[in-house]
């Protein structure tokens, strides 16, 4: 992995506080982090409607363009399966239990009980923005002590989602990009990118979109005995300068299935997940992209409809989810 402040020969982007000249992009210094998350945090931007965070861009116009993008109806979920099975990447399995009930005249029912502990390597889930904070605090400069009760929290919490999320999805494609099966340990993938990537594919990010990082975690984990990262593990991703892509652009959504690159040269809790907390973007953890790559290709299109309805919860710090693509 290159070190902080190393040089990547490329071409031209300018991009947030990253400074990349005509002949090299770099990786930035942790001064410029830092930058990231203070002096370019959305904190108060959406007044009293803050709670909702960068999902206030997702208003009545954009959901209606996003419905636009369906020509055909073909639909794609990006969730994996209930994770009940343990593994390095579920230290934490999700339970099921089942229970039949037998009624009169040869009749019954059958209902089953779900428990799970979705946070982390293995649920396909939708971080609230009560979720992580750092230092500085938590999003819009909440004080995670005052917030987090054990009844639930009080700001930034899954429930403000509760009619849905319908918007733009923009598939952005690693492997293809680079011509690999899969992001490595050594390479993460940078911000600038991505931007190479939406370029490529033909695409314009605009304000309220959700962006879908691709980096083939399923064919990384064939690879390495069915195994992308293990609990605190090393594991590839994306780093740390993709967060001015994300607020550059006005993201409100990122969607991943590598999430981010662990370590980070920063000694940061997390190299990505922090744009939760400095500019109220939610997340949804652990997708399962290898589908919808495969479903992009054959339509030749990197946009849809992409819908996310969390759970009701209220005080929840998240919720888990099955988004849908739709083209």
């Amino acid at each position: 992995m290159p070190s902080v402040g190393s040089e990547i020969p490329a071409h031209l982007v300018v991009m947030g506080g990253i400074i990349m000249a005509t002949s090299e992009r770099r990786v930035p210094t942790m001064e410029e982090v830092r930058g990231y998350l203070t002096q370019r945090r959305n904190w108060g931007r959406w007044g009293d409607k803050g709670s909702a965070g960068a999902i206030n861009m997702i208003d009545d116009e954009k959901r209606l363009k996003a419905t636009q993008l369906v020509s055909k109806g073909r639909a794609v979920s990006l969730s994996r399966p209930f994770p009940v099975e343990p593994g390095p990447e579920n230290p934490r399995p999700a339970q099921q239990f089942l229970t039949v009930w037998e009624r009169p005249n040869n009749s019954g029912a059958a209902v089953d009980y779900y428990g799970i502990m979705y946070h982390g390597t293995s649920t396909t889930h939708i971080d609230a923005l009560c979720h992580v904070w750092d230092e500085n605090g938590m999003w819009d400069g909440r004080e995670p002590k005052e917030t987090l009760t054990f009844s639930g929290a009080k700001y930034g919490t899954v429930d403000q989602w509760s009619d849905g999320i319908l918007t733009r999805g923009v598939f952005l494609d690693v492997p293809k990009h680079r011509g690999e099966p899969y992001v490595t340990m050594d390479r993460p993938v940078h911000g600038w990118e991505l931007e190479d990537i939406a370029k490529e594919e033909g695409i314009t990010l605009e304000p309220g979109d959700a962006v879908i990082v691709y980096s083939g975690r399923d064919a990384y984990a064939r690879d390495h005995d069915g195994v992308w990262a293990g609990a605190g593990a090393d594991r590839a991703g994306l780093h740390t300068s993709c967060m001015p892509f994300i607020r550059d652009n006005d993201v409100s959504l990122l969607v991943w299935d590598m999430m981010d690159a662990s370590p980070n040269d920063y000694g940061l809790s997390w190299g990505v997940h922090l744009v939760i907390a400095a500019y109220g973007v939610a997340l949804v953890d652990n997708c399962l992209l290898e589908p919808l790559a495969n479903v992009c290709a054959e339509e030749g299109r990197y946009e849809f409809m992409l819908t996310i309805n969390p759970l009701v919860v209220p005080g929840g710090t998240g919720s888990p989810a099955n988004p849908i693509a739709v083209f």
